[in-house]
């Protein structure tokens, strides 16, 4: 299997994450790079380098004031008096539809829906070719590869048109979706990682083109806490065209196979004739984010029912962290593909 990936996605170093009120280093750390792209040449990829495809393809999917925000942020926060290494927001907007402030601190806030996200010197460098190899994957796809590996980092499900959240900034599965549309094919979107797509689900809520669908941790109580729910249906022309497919936390192999194969059945009722599959590995039972119970096992399992679909597919990665098994869970799930 033909596989992608760019150097320069190392850049993006985040060295802040918050969570309960404490700050640590970021699990998104250039170290995922290593392991997936290990875990991808056990299963027999090959890795070559994306095109640039130019903004457009990016474009597509997000604001041109929001993708200005992301090339342009850092160095005007560095002039701040006694600013931060990074771009971390401090104040959030209780309605993104009033005001847009011209400040940096502001905008940081507009653009930015938590900590998870901060911004330093090489972000915008690492985003933009993460995106590039998701275009180049999809490319390959719509010129007639059956299935290829996108190691797209950072990820990218956590971004709606105009806000980075959750360690994403371009929605790297959307964009590649929507490259597949343009060129003439009917793409669905199948997210497996244990956080809920929201960005995705965002970014084509109101549109019948691109189906979307979601399994993932009960947001109750598990990020992104404010999206994921079953009765997120879509809206306008999008009603029916986003599935969410919430499960209890601890959902083990078993149940995640009942719950994927309601999803695989919308696939085939959509009509579908192209699979984006947003790989999240962080559903793995000793995944630091512990959300869900996917042994490596249900990884392999898990890839040959996706595969079962007969449709070309195109795996772009999203979360999966640091762990002894994480390069073992990629090889499983490539393996399973064949």
């Amino acid at each position: 299997m033909k596989a992608i990936f760019d150097d320069r996605q190392r850049l993006h170093d985040p060295q802040h994450f918050m969570a309960n009120g404490k700050t640590y280093a970021s699990p998104e750390s250039p170290e995922r790079i290593t392991r997936l792209m290990a875990g991808a040449k056990a299963a027999g990829c090959g890795f070559q380098p994306p095109e640039d495809a130019g903004l457009g393809p990016i474009a597509a999917i997000h604001s041109a004031e929001y993708l200005h925000f992301l090339q342009t942020i850092y160095p005007r926060w560095q002039r701040i008096p006694d600013a931060g290494a990074e771009v971390i927001p401090n104040i959030h907007p209780a309605m993104r539809s009033n005001n847009y402030p011209k400040s940096a601190i502001g905008q940081a806030g507009y653009h930015q829906a938590d900590t998870a996200c901060p911004i330093g010197a090489h972000t915008w460098d690492a985003a933009y070719w993460s995106a590039q190899s998701a275009i180049t994957g999809a490319d390959l796809i719509a010129g007639g590869e059956r299935a290829g590996y996108v190691l797209s980092r950072p990820p990218g499900h956590h971004a709606f048109c105009d806000l980075a959240g959750g360690f994403c900034f371009l929605n790297n599965s959307a964009i590649a979706a929507e490259r597949l549309r343009g060129q003439g094919l009917r793409p669905a979107i199948l997210d497996v990682d244990v956080h809920h797509g929201n960005g995705t689900q965002g970014i084509f809520y109101a549109r019948d083109d691109v189906l979307t669908l979601s399994l993932h941790a009960d947001p109750d109580r598990f990020y992104p806490f404010f999206w994921g729910g079953a009765q997120e249906r879509g809206e306008g022309r999008g009603l029916g065209y986003n599935l969410n497919l919430p499960l209890p936390r601890g959902t083990d192999d078993a149940g995640y196979m009942q719950a994927l194969d309601t999803a695989l059945r919308r696939i085939r009722a959509f009509g579908a004739d192209v699979v984006v599959v947003a790989l999240g590995l962080d559903a793995h039972i000793d995944d630091p984010f512990k959300g869900l119970a996917i042994t490596t096992q249900g990884f392999h399992t898990m890839a040959g029912a996706i595969a079962g679909l007969g449709l070309p597919l195109l795996l772009v990665q999203e979360g999966g962290y640091v762990s002894d098994a994480l390069s073992d869970n990629l090889t499983a799930f490539l393996k399973g593909m064949s």
